[in-house]
């Protein structure tokens, strides 16, 4: 019975030992794939959402985060998926949590109907996780993001700006370089 007690515990031993050696299998991981690895974490992450917005940088390993999320769990549980990414360091969560506010949850929503219905924006929508992310904090909106064109920013900028009563609309969307055309 000893014996047998032994080596099981030997053997769970091993298989412990085997898993940790597949998460750091001793091969150095540079920072340019320790990004990729994230970008594809923070894309499958299931609770984020056109109200929160990642950043992120890699130095050495080591991840800092940056952006907003709208729920504290948000924070908590992406920094601890993160730290898991093979390769990974350290990770210096910096993420801002916004207020909880039915108020700032309410104008949201509002701001979102109103730029994703926009029949110009409406294609922005598409997808798993929409281009267009809208933070508010204590009334103040902004918008991140990438859309393909000027007229595009500035369209979601006056569409989130029809929903305010007080405050401005701080309009962050980058243009997406355009490619440039190939003559035959």
């Amino acid at each position: 019975m000893n014996a047998k007690w032994i080596r099981n515990t030997v053997l769970a031993a091993v298989a412990i030992a085997g898993c940790a050696a597949a998460k750091t299998s001793g091969v150095p991981v540079s920072d340019d794939e320790i990004t990729k690895k994230i970008q594809h974490e923070i894309r499958m992450y299931p609770r984020y959402s056109i109200f929160d917005d990642v950043k992120f940088r890699v130095q050495g390993g080591s991840v800092s985060l940056l952006g907003e999320v709208s729920q504290p769990y948000k924070k908590a549980e992406l920094g601890r998926i993160l730290a898991n990414v093979d390769g990974v360091t350290a990770v210096d969560n910096e993420l801002k949590v916004a207020p909880l506010s039915d108020f700032d949850d309410r104008l949201r929503r509002q701001i979102a109907t109103a730029i994703y219905r926009d029949p110009v924006l409406s294609r922005y929508g598409a997808g798993t996780l929409p281009s267009i992310h809208i933070l508010v904090d204590n009334g103040r909106v902004t918008l991140e993001g990438v859309v393909d064109n000027e007229m595009a920013k500035n369209i979601a900028g006056i569409r989130a700006s029809g929903n305010l009563s007080f405050g401005e609309v701080t309009n962050n969307l980058q243009v997406e370089k355009a490619q440039p055309k190939v003559k035959k």
